[in-house]
């Protein structure tokens, strides 16, 4: 069975505090649904401006809740939209929305996918539990329906269209230039002045683009940090990642949802935990040698930095080989097998 012209609701919000990969995943299982002929409609009570015309130029609708997010206004109204519109599934994506959130939507008969990261609560009541990270595994959520379905590990990562028309292969220099640096979305802590630094005092002339997202409050103090050197250019809110890590020999990035990208175009990556969640997320890619893990980014100091890019930039059999196992892990066809998933389940 195929959406046809039945609407999938997804249920998330973004901004300067949470950033902006919870909406960004669920925009490319949208251009997958998309894709054979189904409506999306995204139910947000907190939004980035940037980010909701992105959604409105992808052929997405935004319907704007006026409710505490994750609260029981916030179910009742999410609820009455998806019942106007006669959605087919309600996809949830937050660490907000506990089962009790979820289960208010099973009550009244929706059905629901929620995306899940580290299996932090006691029990999933959704009809499918999605968690794209390779540390997934069924253990994780021991505690669901009888009729919760999982969908664990990379083969389900969830990337945009512009992340699969990749080149059969990547060129690795000798000796690395081209530097990308990206902390997602918002980067409340500043770590990305953090690397900044850390690149002006590399001894090795580098080429490094730095990307801001549009909820970065810091991008006055990294422009000006940024004009200090001759090489170093400033990248705000692009609409259209995949060329800058094509263009890229190694990134630099938080250990969000960039990964994947990084993974699935075989750019060797440097990562670091900017949240909770993504301290399982950096350790996973460092013990399957997909990324280096730089850990916690409090504990983090410039010297470190610099050390490691400057051991990898150098070491280009290490970097061929993190390349390849990336493209590997992460073939970019996930949102593709999750829209299957749910049509087969309707």
């Amino acid at each position: 069975m195929t959406p046809g012209n039945q609407s999938l609701v997804i249920r998330a919000d973004a901004s300067s505090d949470i950033g902006a990969g919870h909406v960004m995943r669920c925009l490319a299982l949208s251009k997958a649904w998309q894709k054979t002929g189904g409506n999306v409609v995204f139910v947000m009570a907190e939004g980035i401006a940037a980010l909701e015309q992105r959604l409105i130029h992808e052929g997405v609708v935004v319907r704007k809740i006026s409710a505490a997010p994750a609260s029981q206004v916030d179910a009742e109204q999410t609820i009455a939209e998806a019942r106007r519109l006669g959605c087919v599934w309600i996809v949830v994506d937050g660490y907000r929305f506990d089962p009790t959130y979820i289960r208010s939507l099973k009550a009244a008969g929706l059905r629901t996918l929620f995306l899940d990261d580290d299996g932090r609560f006691d029990f999933y009541p959704a009809d499918i539990v999605l968690n794209q990270n390779i540390s997934a595994n069924s253990s994780m959520y021991s505690k669901t329906e009888g009729c919760t379905r999982l969908l664990l590990g990379s083969e389900y990562v969830l990337l945009r269209p512009e992340f699969l028309s990749k080149p059969p292969s990547r060129e690795h220099p000798a000796m690395a230039r081209r530097v990308l640096v990206t902390m997602g979305g918002s980067d409340p802590e500043n770590v990305t002045k953090k690397v900044l630094l850390a690149l002006l005092q590399m001894k090795v002339k580098l080429e490094a683009k730095i990307v801001v997202g549009s909820a970065n409050p810091w991008q006055d103090e990294l422009q000006v940090v940024a004009d200090q050197c001759v090489g170093l250019e400033l990248v705000k809110n692009p609409a259209n990642m995949a060329p800058l890590l094509l263009w890229a020999d190694v990134a630099i990035s938080g250990a969000g949802g960039t990964v994947w990208e990084l993974a699935c175009l075989g750019l060797p990556a440097i990562v670091i935990a900017l949240s909770q969640d993504q301290r399982e997320i950096a350790q996973g890619l460092a013990q399957n040698d997909v990324a280096i893990s730089l850990g916690w980014h409090a504990n983090l100091s410039q010297e470190r930095i610099g050390d490691v890019l400057s051991s990898l930039i150098g070491d280009r059999e290490r970097r061929v080989a993190m390349g390849e196992r990336g493209r590997k892990l992460v073939d970019g066809r996930g949102a593709e097998r999750v829209v299957v998933f749910l049509q087969n389940s309707l």
